[in-house]
């Protein structure tokens, strides 16, 4: 007689939740991908008007070993299901004063350019790269896919996070090497990425940079959405059963243990075990609101400091603009004073500084013959920072950021526009059912990273398991990929299954 399989069921089928899913499934685990919208990706969802395809969320791949794993993981190869291409220079980033830099793995190129602007910070940038290299080898190689469920797994750590002064700011620690403004701008804004102000979030966010560096960065052909379905087929050629437009209502518990699901198109089911790729305090707070063990974590999340939100504008124009580079930084007039004005309000600023994607350049399927497919964002405050009345003000905000992009750097642009949408920090509290609408969850500070994230697995109702950004080791694609790996080993741990590759 053939063992009854364990069961688990993953809700939100973003990267985190994909991967999760994936995992589970290859290691013999009946898994449900169960996602609210009509189709999968969480943030990575695709938007396509007018030939254009419009990736709403993610746009840069890193890290790719980390997604080949999980192809390998089920005995495939990711050649086979998507291909990625590299791009170069990874960023252009922009001033107002008419400065340039193309950010790159060229390190000559990298040395000519910051000699070109500041002889004495060579040296000083070489160092920096060798602080990264140690960050990355103990921050990202060594804990970036562990689980830290208890206070001891952070002291163990403690010393080397010491050494590697993550009390400090990425911001702080790169002035200490660099003394341009402008260059500290080109080395300190990655920790942006996660959800992180370059001058609060740790140090350890360094090694973002050294990430890039070590395999580069990549687009999807056909887009980051392209990405999503490769892993929706393997997810699928695995055995794996995946549920859209099926929004949970509710993690279904029984003596403080996590025994299913109840979804709002009437579906239930019961599961061995339930991972949440959703917003951490939605988890907490509506899909556990009848299990009281969740009251606690839920109130004290509340409290908790929250990643910026983002206004982004997708918009596709008649024709090419080959002056510009795949990833564009347009630095706005402020650093330190906008940042200040996007994490903490209380309104939105008069000025802006904005990621530019134009990945036509890169990949001409994702646009019709001709034209170029952008995606424009500007970082902004969460709802709980600022009363912004985002009905009224984003088509506004969506104006003035068109009217600087055509003086600026893409001339004719109201003449040429095909089509444009917007996405609000609205859009992520009542579509995404983000805290506050925040884009990246729980700021990356150091006191919200690693065992004071919230855990990949819950201290007190068991069966419950967490993937996504706002657990360990956040957001990102590499950062949630590897939440995954953390949390599969814990779920076939559990199980009573040999852990995952």
């Amino acid at each position: 007689m053939t063992a009854k399989r364990p069961t688990a069921a993953v809700i939100g089928s973003g990267f985190g939740g994909l991967a999760l899913a994936v995992r589970l499934q290859a290691a013999g685990v009946e898994t449900t991908l169960v996602e609210q919208r009509d189709r999968p990706g969480g943030r990575a969802y695709v938007y396509e008007d007018e030939g254009f395809t419009f990736d709403a969320g993610p746009t840069i791949i890193t890290a790719p070993h980390c997604l080949e794993e999980l192809f390998e993981a089920g005995g495939r190869s990711m050649a086979d299901y998507v291909e990625l291409l590299p791009v170069t220079p990874f960023y252009r980033l922009y001033w107002e004063d008419g400065y340039r830099f193309d950010y790159s793995n060229d390190l000559e190129l990298l040395d000519e350019q910051i000699a070109r602007r500041s002889p004495r910070d060579v040296d000083g940038y070489h160092r920096f790269l060798r602080y990264t290299e140690d960050v990355f080898r103990e921050g990202y190689e060594k804990l970036a896919h562990v689980p830290f469920l208890d206070f001891w797994s952070m002291i163990r750590v403690a010393p080397q996070l010491v050494k590697l002064k993550a009390y400090r700011s990425v911001y702080d620690v790169v002035a200490s090497f660099v003394k341009d403004p402008h260059l500290r701008q080109v080395f300190s804004f990655h920790s942006l990425l996660v959800g992180g102000n370059p001058f609060s979030s740790s140090s350890i966010y360094t090694l973002i940079h050294q990430l890039e560096r070590k395999w580069g960065v990549f687009f999807a052909r056909g887009g980051t959405g392209a990405m999503v379905r490769a892993l929706v087929r393997l997810f699928q050629d695995l055995g794996g059963t995946l549920r859209l437009d099926c929004p949970v209502e509710e993690i279904l518990t029984r003596s403080g243990r996590v025994v299913g699901l109840a979804g709002g198109d009437g579906w239930s089911a019961e599961f061995d075990a339930v991972a949440s790729n959703a917003d951490v305090v939605h988890t907490y707070r509506e899909l556990l609101r009848n299990e009281p063990a969740a009251a606690g974590t839920a109130s004290r999340l509340l409290g908790r400091r929250y990643s910026m939100s983002l206004f982004v504008i997708y918009f596709g124009t008649r024709r090419r603009h080959p002056q510009l580079a795949h990833h564009d930084i347009l630095f706005g007039p402020r650093y330190r004073e906008l940042l200040d004005d996007i994490f903490e309000g209380p309104g939105l600023a008069d000025d802006f500084s904005l990621y530019l994607h134009a990945p036509t350049l890169t990949d001409t399927s994702v646009a019709p013959e001709g034209c170029e497919a952008f995606y424009v964002l500007s970082p902004v405050p969460h709802l709980g920072k600022a009363r912004i009345d985002w009905e009224v003000e984003g088509p506004r905000y969506r104006d003035r950021i068109l009217d600087y992009l055509e003086g600026r750097y893409i001339p004719n642009l109201r003449e040429d526009l095909v089509t444009t949408r917007i996405l609000t920090p609205l859009d992520f509290q009542q579509v995404l059912n983000s805290h506050h609408g925040s884009a990246f969850s729980l700021e990356p500070i150091l006191t919200q990273s690693a065992f004071f994230r919230v855990h990949n697995r819950d201290d007190r109702i068991g069966g419950l398991y967490f993937a996504g950004a706002g657990t360990h080791p956040g957001a990102g694609v590499p950062g949630v990929v590897n939440s995954a790996k953390a949390t599969a080993g814990l779920i076939l741990s559990d199980l009573g299954l040999v852990r995952s590759a």
